[in-house]
């Protein structure tokens, strides 16, 4: 019993883990931020491209 509590110590106190997890955390969260910041500037930037090409095509 006394190996397996040892073990189990031992486990709880080890960091390497951890940081790693942290990361995939961060990396999510950017990749979650990016995700909305493109889907909302996607149609700001259609909407311009479409005015320009109307401007475009009218003045030819």
């Amino acid at each position: 019993m006394l190996k397996l509590k040892n073990m189990f110590k031992k486990f709880s106190l080890a960091e390497a883990g951890a940081v790693t997890v942290d990361w995939v955390v961060l990396t999510a969260a950017v990749v979650g931020l990016a995700a909305v910041v493109g889907g909302t500037v996607k149609n700001a930037i259609n909407a311009k491209g479409n005015a320009i090409s109307t401007s475009i095509a009218a003045t030819n």
